[in-house]
């Protein structure tokens, strides 16, 4: 009966069942097999690797001596390099704003457009013509080209021609340089590449410095385009500016407009003729007649004192020498009488004093009122004058609002016309600046090869062989659909793993057997303790040793594990039930004459077909002779018989069949033992051929109880498939050997 495992989770399948009955764990769902899967298994890759070394060894060899021989056949390529410095502005010599806003020069694009414009077709035609390549064969068959359009038409055809021959020399230009901007820094390092090191050096300086000629000739034809345009414009305003003045000059003298103020006047403020005049006038007119109301008060003002007396000079003087006459009289009188000759001459001057008072106040008076009539003449004229001009003004304001239109006409086209020409003459001077292209470091020739590197190209090579090689791992082991770990027992045929058993050297198994630190020993031990696992009592009681096809090991296996199992004191009978090609009486040095075909055929003496080997614990049943059709002696019930006969006897009963595929045998005698171990060679039958035959087999009742990897190789061996094979190669030769462990 097959050993249980624990039960799965409710409502999920168990992660144990095979599809060809219980075993050991396998890869689920619920990683029972182990973790790691889902990720790279570093030990598989390495057991690839390992498995296939020469071939990857001798792919890298291959490409590393393809780089060395490549390398020397290629053709010394030389690089010249020249660098220059691309400003973001260009010193502004005449201080003058040119046609380009200063936001361009500083935006984010400048520098990949400048580094575009060093890649572009037209620079690369302009080297080519500015260096004569188009028509220089040595060129064309530097870089292995053909002159295009030599047919040597002339005309159209010519010029044609010769435009081709450009681009195609800028073409081949291009191809062979490099702009490398340098990070951090305005800096930028042109490299041209080419079979010929003068030749290089020649066409990365020319090519600097085509490229700070094409930035000024772009920046001039910009300013050009700009004064062309300006040029028409002015054209255009200067006609109707000479229109503006013409219209406005007849419609002044058509009106007898005459304007004084300047031209850099508003229209509306400038004083005409009749405009002063007026002023002048209305400012004549207020004086005369303040003048007039001034001789109006003092003309009337006659027989009093007024201010023209007070004022008056003459009379001042008379009023004071009459006062001191006066003065002197009085102070005589009042020592002498009036008769008395001084106060007489007293008396007759301040009577000629009053006299001359008189008549000078009667002169001022008279003097005052003639002033007042001029005055009052004068202020009457001008008024006169003033409301004459008033009417004229008034005559003149309603044209002027058409004189101010054709003015402000003029005006407006004089500005604009000004303004264009001092714009015209501010492009024509900013065009003139410096350049923003500035060559550091001019290309030198160069004096050794840039190219080839043999250490670069070996490198390369180096890659590709690691390429190539790993894409050779991949691909084979994708093509590989034969067992080549535990892995592809347990997750590719879907039974458990027993143990693996490496390639033994030639030599006699039963001499390598006996000897229990031997690594046959060790692998096989290993083995049997799996399969002390496969059953609830242990060791099954009978098993048949199965394989796909013939020489995988089977009658191997089957020979060991029964040894081993006698070892350990259990009375074992091997059964050699491959009645086609028997082989174990070959092992234990037996006749064939009778075994299992002799009782399948009727013969009921088992003591006479049962012989002992070597070890008393081990007997064995050979083949017997080669009947015309095993299959028919399998299908009767006698093998089952056997079977169920000799464990009664024996401990255990091994059972060494044919190959399954091709035969009717294997399903015949798996029905009557306990279970199969199944063999696979390492590398040797395909998958789904192994698939093929445990699906023959796989009969209701017959439990698989797992399968053997044999002829295991020594890369994969180095890292141990199952307890047994690695445990076997590194067991020290003075340990406790693992069969005493058993026993």
């Amino acid at each position: 009966m097959a050993t249980t495992y624990p039960n799965p989770p409710a409502g999920q399948p168990d992660p144990y069942q095979g599809p060809y009955g219980s075993g050991a764990p396998v890869k689920g769902d619920y990683g029972y097999a182990g973790d790691g899967f889902g990720t790279i298994d570093l030990e598989a890759l390495w057991r690839m690797i390992a498995r296939r070394w020469k071939m990857i060894a001798a792919i890298i060899i291959a490409c590393l001596l393809a780089g060395v021989v490549i390398s020397l056949l290629m053709t010394r390529e030389y690089t010249a390099e020249s660098r220059i410095e691309i400003s973001r502005k260009t010193d502004n010599i005449s201080n003058v704003e040119g046609v380009e806003t200063e936001d361009y020069s500083q935006s984010i694009e400048f520098y990949e457009t400048q580094y575009a414009l060093l890649e572009s077709d037209s620079l690369a035609e302009r080297v080519a013509r500015s260096l004569n390549l188009s028509g220089d064969p040595r060129f064309y068959e530097m870089f292995g080209a053909q002159i295009a359009g030599a047919s040597g038409a002339g005309g159209n055809a010519a010029a044609a021609e010769r435009r081709a021959r450009v681009a195609q020399a800028g073409r081949i230009l291009l191809d062979n340089v490099s702009i490398e901007p340098v990070r951090g820094s305005s800096l930028v390092d042109v490299k041209f590449t080419s079979p010929d090191a003068a030749y290089s050096a020649n066409i990365a300086n020319a090519w600097v410095e085509q490229f700070t000629a094409a930035t000024l000739d772009r920046r001039f034809d910009s300013t050009a385009e700009a004064r062309q345009f300006l040029e028409g414009r002015l054209a255009e305003l200067r006609e109707r500016l000479e229109e503006s003045e013409r219209n406005l000059v007849t419609y002044a003298t058509d009106k007898s407009i005459v304007a004084l103020g300047g031209t850099g006047e508003e229209a509306g403020s400038r004083r005409t003729l009749v405009d002063a005049d007026l002023q002048a006038l209305n400012d004549a007119l207020a004086e005369a007649t303040a003048d007039r109301i001034r001789a109006q008060s003092v003309a009337g003002q006659a027989g009093n004192a007024n201010e023209a007396d007070v004022t008056n000079a003459t009379l001042s003087q008379l009023r004071a020498r009459r006062a001191d006459a006066a003065s002197e009289r009085a102070a005589l009188l009042a020592r002498f009488e009036p008769a008395y000759p001084a106060v007489e001459a007293l008396t007759s001057q301040v009577a000629a004093l009053d006299a001359a008072i008189a008549a000078e106040a009667g002169r001022v008076r008279q003097s005052s009122n003639t002033s007042y009539q001029e005055a009052l003449q004068r202020e009457r004229e001008l008024q006169a004058r003033v409301n004459q001009l008033k009417g004229d003004f008034t005559t003149q304001q309603a044209d002027s609002i058409q004189y101010n239109i054709f003015q402000r006409e003029v005006d407006t086209n004089r500005e604009l016309y000004d303004s264009l020409l001092q714009r015209y003459k501010e492009i024509g001077v900013a065009s003139v600046g410096s350049n923003n292209i500035a060559i550091v470091d001019r290309a030198s020739v160069p004096t050794s090869p840039s190219s080839p590197s043999i250490p670069i190209n070996l490198a390369l090579a180096l890659i590709a062989g690691l390429a190539l090689s790993s894409a050779y791992v991949f691909i084979s082991n994708q093509l590989d659909q034969t067992v080549t770990s535990s892995d592809d027992v347990t997750d590719g045929l879907g039974i458990p793993f027993l143990g693996a058993v490496p390639q033994f050297a030639e030599g006699d198994i039963l001499d390598q057997l006996r000897d229990r630190k031997s690594a046959p020993f060790e692998a096989y031990l290993s083995v049997m303790t799996s399969l002390s696992f496969a059953t609830e009592h242990g060791l099954p009681k009978s098993f048949l040793t199965i394989s796909t096809r013939p020489n995988e090991g089977k009658t191997t296996t089957a020979v060991a594990l029964a040894r081993i199992m006698a070892t350990t004191g259990k009375r074992v009978l091997l059964i050699d039930s491959d009645m086609r090609n028997p082989s174990i009486h070959g092992v234990f040095d037996m006749d064939n004459e009778r075994g299992l075909s002799t009782y399948l055929t009727g013969e009921n003496d088992l003591a006479k077909l049962i012989r002992q080997s070597d070890n008393p614990n081990l007997s064995v049943m050979s083949a017997g002779q080669r009947p015309p059709n095993a299959a028919e002696l399998l299908s009767g019930e006698r093998m089952a018989d056997l079977v169920s006969a000799m464990t009664a006897q024996f401990d255990h009963v091994v059972v060494d069949s044919p190959p399954v595929l091709g035969l009717a045998d294997v399903p015949l005698l798996a029905s009557a033992v306990e279970g199969i171990v199944y063999m696979v060679e390492a590398r040797g039958v395909r998958i789904r051929e192994i698939k093929s035959a445990l699906d023959r087999i796989s009969l209701p009742g017959t439990a698989i109880f797992g399968g053997i990897v044999t002829k295991l190789d020594k890369a994969d061996a180095a890292y141990g498939y199952g307890y047994g094979y690695g445990y076997g190669y590194g067991y020290g030769k003075d340990g406790q050997r693992g069969a005493d462990a058993v026993a």
